[in-house]
Order: C-alpha cells, then sequence, then structure tokens
C-alpha cells in the first residue's frame, strides 16, 4: 500500500513538473527549454564576460542594485524592474579571468543550497561560494575544472523534483539547465545552469580572456 501511494505520488511529481516545462515552437533536437514564468537563462560571450540573464516574472522590485560577487573581483550581479514585464531582469557578468582563476578550486566543496547532490555532476558537489542578495536567498556559483555554473533560487511551485535538460547555444550543446523544486522542508528551489569548460570550449574561451 505504502508503495502505490509513493508510485502515485512521484507520478503526480512528475506530471506536475512537465506541466511547468515546454519546448520552444520548432522543436528541434537544439531547443531548450521553457520555464513557465521564467524567460531564460540566456548566455551571450560579450569581450572576456560570460553574460548569463533571466527575467522571473513573479518576482516584483521597485528599484535595481548592483552587487560585487564574494570570490569574484571582477565580476558582479544585477537586479532590477524588467522593461518588458512586471518581473524582475537579474543580469550576472562573469569575468572570464574569475573562471579561470586558480584559487576558486581552494573554495569548500558545496550541493546545492540544503543539501542536495548538484544533478550530472560526479561526486555531487563543486567548489562554490554561496551568497544572499534581495529576493534571491542562498545563490551560488560553482566551478570546477571542466564546469562552471550558477545555481538561481526561484520557486517553481513544484515540491522533490529535480529535472535535467541539455542546454544548447548556437545549435551546439553548452551544458545543462536543471529545474530544482522545493526540498522536503519546502525551501531551496531554484534553476541551476552548469556549463562545459574543457576541451575545445576552454581554450576558446582562454583565447577570449588573453584578448582583452
Amino acid at each position: 500500500m505504502n508503495a502505490l501511494i509513493r508510485a502515485k505520488k512521484h507520478s503526480f511529481l512528475f506530471l506536475t513538473l512537465l506541466g511547468l516545462l515546454s519546448f520552444t515552437s520548432c522543436k528541434s533536437d537544439t531547443s531548450n527549454i521553457e520555464i513557465e514564468g521564467v524567460d531564460g537563462p540566456h548566455v551571450q560571450l560579450l569581450q572576456d564576460n560570460l553574460m548569463i540573464s533571466m527575467v522571473l516574472e513573479n518576482v516584483v522590485l521597485d528599484g535595481g542594485l548592483r552587487y560585487n560577487i564574494p570570490k569574484y573581483p571582477n565580476s558582479y550581479i544585477e537586479i532590477s524592474p524588467d522593461l518588458q514585464s512586471s518581473g524582475t531582469l537579474l543580469s550576472v557578468s562573469v569575468s572570464l579571468d574569475d573562471v579561470f582563476d586558480d584559487r576558486l578550486g581552494n573554495l569548500d566543496p558545496q550541493r546545492l543550497p540544503g543539501g542536495r547532490a548538484l544533478p550530472g555532476v560526479a561526486g555531487g558537489q563543486l567548489p562554490a561560494v554561496a551568497f544572499s542578495i534581495e529576493k534571491f536567498h542562498n545563490m551560488s556559483l560553482y566551478v570546477g575544472p571542466e564546469v562552471f555554473g550558477i545555481f538561481v533560487p526561484a520557486d517553481l511551485g513544484i515540491d522533490g523534483a529535480i529535472a535535467t535538460f541539455s542546454y544548447y547555444m548556437n545549435e551546439k550543446k553548452a551544458g545543462n539547465v536543471s529545474v530544482v523544486g522545493n526540498d522536503s522542508n519546502g525551501e531551496h528551489g531554484g534553476i541551476l545552469l552548469l556549463l562545459n569548460m574543457k576541451g575545445k570550449m576552454k581554450k576558446k574561451l582562454m583565447k577570449r580572456a588573453e584578448r582583452y
């Protein structure tokens, strides 16, 4: 009986999660998922900075602020009211000089906020810095020899489940994006973006960093 109840619960969570996700209209093999209430994440490379942005439609701010990111001296995060909606635009500018700073590898390894393992990562943890800003508590930046990532806290209206999908840039796989449901305490839900930083991609980015 308990097994049947658990099966029904997991089935309900799966259907709820599917209801929050959709694919772009062209539905090609390189389409990124669309998350209800979120526009993004979007990633651009501007000079020697990775620009990661998303609009959270259900988060409302009256004004914006820019914050320095701990341990990342050349990087920042900015939140502001979105011009095209009533939501909040969150923009993260991460310098490649910071990403390739070997000292970041000495940071304490961390899992997701709340203690769950990082999906798609061997060992479930990476060196990370965690911090909080207005409206966004327990945000984290992760860095490893072959990966860079960011966790943005958000209540997506789901509990328990974590779903991971391929993330594409210019029709090529660039990493994974995970939709993280709230934990057993109803907390620590959000969006996790992990980008590949290995092989040809790493060499390309390191050359880009040397140019600026």
